[in-house]
C-alpha cells in the first residue's frame, strides 16, 4: 500500500484529506508541523509527500529540502493558498513535483498524486534505460561557456526528469527549440514525440484547428476527422514557441490541458485525455501582456512554474568566437570547404556587430559566408552585416544631411537624427518591449513614450 505523510497545521484539512486520500486506498501518515514531519521522514521511508507550505516550527521548503537530501525520488506535492504562487514555483525549482492551490480538489489532487507515483515507478523501473539513453543521445549539444549558459544547463537536467511546464525566455534566435529540445530528450518522455509548434506562424482562424483538431463535417470543408498537435504529442512532449502570440480563446483551452490533461476537437464533444508536457517560449514580456489583458493571467503562472531565461548573444560576447568556430567547422564540412578560416578583421567586425538576430543571424551569417567564400578566409565584407561598410565607402554624416543654419540648429538636427535612430535600434532589439528599451537607453520610461510620439516611431 502507496504510504503519504501529509504535513499540515490545521487539523480539520488534515483529517478531511486523511480521510478522502484513505478511500481512494492510500495509508496515510500525519504531521502537524515541521518538526515532526522531519521526524516521520527520517524513522521511515513514504512513496509521497503532501506537504502546506505555511508550517508553525519550520516550513514547507524546509520539509521539501530535508526530503531531497535523504531521498530525491520520493516526489513531495506543495499546497498553496491564494496569493503565494511566487513560493509555489520556487519550491517547484527546488524539486517539488507539482503544486495544489487551497482551497484542495480532493479529484485534482489525487490525480497528481497518482501521476506522482506513476512516475516515481517509472524512475526505478526505468534507470537503467535512461542512463542508456543518455549514454547513447548524450546532452544535445549547446555551445557556450558564459556562466548563464552553464546555469541553464544545469537547470535543464534538474528539471527534465519532472513533468513541470518550463516556460523558456529570450529574444528570438537565441536558440529556444534547442533547450526544449535538451528538456525532452533527458526526461522520461524521450522515447516518444517531440512536437514543435510556432503559435506566431498560424494564421488566427486556424491556430484552434491546428492544436486541437477537428471532427468529420464540423465546418464547411471538414470532410474528415483531422488529429491536432496535442493528441500527435500525446506521452511525449509538446513545444509551443512564442505562445504570447496566441488569442484568448486558445488560452483557455490550454489552460484547461494543464490542468485536466483533456480537451475536445472542433466540432467534437467527446472529450479527449493526453498525457503530456508542455514546455512554452516566448519573446515577449508576458507579465506585460497580463497587464494589458491580451493574456491569461492564471495561464501564465502555470506555465512559469519553471522559467528560464536565455540571454541575447551580444551579452555573451565570450561565446561568440565559440559559436562561429562551431557553426564555420559545421558549414566547411557540409558544402566540402574544409580549411576556411575566419580573418582577425572578420572577427573584429562581428565583435563590434549587435547581432539583433542572435545565435539564429550568426549561424545564417557564417553559412552564407561559406557558400560564397571562393577562397580559404572570410573578410569583413564577406559577412555582409548591416552595419559594415568599407573605410572608402563611410561617411561621417548621413547622406543629404541639412546642414544650413547656425551651429546650434545643425547639432540639435544631428541630436534629433541620433536619437530617433537610437531609439529605433533599441526597440527593435527589446521587440517592443518599452520597459526594457527604457532600461536599456538610460531613460525614464515617460521620456521614452513622449520620444516615440516625437519622432513618429509608433507605426514602425
Amino acid at each position: 500500500m502507496s504510504r503519504i505523510l501529509i504535513v499540515e497545521d490545521k487539523e480539520s484539512l488534515r483529517q478531511m484529506l486523511k480521510t478522502a486520500l484513505e478511500r481512494k486506498g492510500y495509508s496515510v501518515e500525519e504531521a502537524e508541523d515541521g518538526n515532526q514531519a522531519e521526524e516521520k521522514i527520517r524513522q521511515r521511508k513514504h512513496l509521497l509527500i503532501l506537504t502546506d507550505l505555511r508550517l508553525p516550527k519550520g516550513s514547507g521548503l524546509e520539509v521539501l529540502a530535508y526530503c531531497k537530501d535523504l531521498d530525491d525520488s520520493v516526489p513531495v506535492i506543495v499546497m498553496t493558498a491564494h496569493g503565494t504562487i511566487e513560493e509555489a514555483v520556487l519550491a517547484m525549482k527546488k524539486g517539488a513535483f507539482d503544486f495544489i492551490q487551497k482551497p484542495v480538489d480532493v479529484d485534482h489532487l489525487g490525480l497528481l498524486i497518482q501521476r506522482a507515483l506513476e512516475q516515481q515507478q517509472l524512475l526505478r523501473e526505468n534507470f537503467l534505460l535512461r542512463e542508456t539513453l543518455q549514454q547513447n543521445y548524450g546532452f544535445p549539444e549547446i555551445i557556450g561557456e558564459d556562466p548563464s549558459i552553464k546555469s541553464i544547463e544545469k537547470e535543464i537536467q534538474r528539471v527534465a526528469h519532472t513533468d513541470a511546464t518550463v516556460l523558456l525566455q529570450g529574444e528570438s534566435g537565441t536558440g529556444k527549440e534547442l533547450f526544449a529540445r535538451a528538456i525532452h530528450r533527458l526526461s522520461l518522455r524521450a522515447k516518444h514525440s517531440f512536437v514543435a509548434v510556432n503559435c506566431a506562424a498560424i494564421p488566427e482562424t486556424l491556430v484552434e484547428n491546428e492544436l486541437f483538431g477537428h471532427e468529420k463535417g464540423s465546418y464547411t470543408g471538414a470532410g474528415s476527422k483531422a488529429i491536432g498537435k496535442f493528441e500527435l504529442a500525446d506521452k511525449g512532449t509538446i513545444f509551443l514557441d512564442e505562445i504570447g502570440e496566441l488569442p484568448l480563446q486558445v488560452q483557455s483551452k490550454i489552460l484547461r490541458i494543464l490542468e485536466a490533461k483533456s480537451f475536445e476537437r472542433i466540432g467534437g464533444i467527446q472529450t479527449h485525455e493526453v498525457d503530456i508536457r508542455i514546455v512554452a517560449a516566448t519573446n515577449r514580456d508576458l507579465q506585460e501582456a497580463v497587464m494589458q489583458k491580451k493574456f491569461r493571467e492564471d495561464l501564465f503562472f502555470r506555465l512559469s512554474v519553471f522559467p528560464i531565461v536565455i540571454r541575447p548573444l551580444r551579452e555573451r560576447q565570450g561565446d561568440l568566437k565559440l559559436l562561429a568556430a562551431y557553426f564555420l567547422k559545421k558549414f566547411s564540412q557540409e558544402f566540402k570547404k574544409e580549411g576556411i578560416t575566419l580573418s582577425a578583421a572578420a572577427l573584429k567586425v562581428m565583435g563590434d556587430y549587435n547581432w539583433p538576430g542572435n545565435v539564429r543571424e550568426l549561424q545564417n551569417c557564417i553559412e552564407r559566408a561559406v557558400i560564397m567564400n571562393e577562397g580559404d578566409e572570410i573578410f569583413p565584407e564577406d559577412l555582409h552585416l548591416a552595419f559594415y561598410q568599407s573605410n572608402e565607402s563611410r561617411s561621417t554624416l548621413a547622406e543629404g544631411f541639412d546642414l544650413s543654419g547656425t551651429l546650434s540648429e545643425a547639432a540639435l538636427r544631428a541630436v534629433a537624427m541620433v536619437e530617433k535612430a537610437k531609439i529605433s535600434q533599441a526597440l527593435r532589439q527589446a521587440n517592443w518591449n518599452k520597459t526594457k528599451t527604457a532600461q536599456v537607453l538610460g531613460v525614464g520610461y515617460k521620456s521614452l513614450l513622449n520620444k516615440i510620439k516625437e519622432y513618429g516611431l509608433e507605426s514602425e
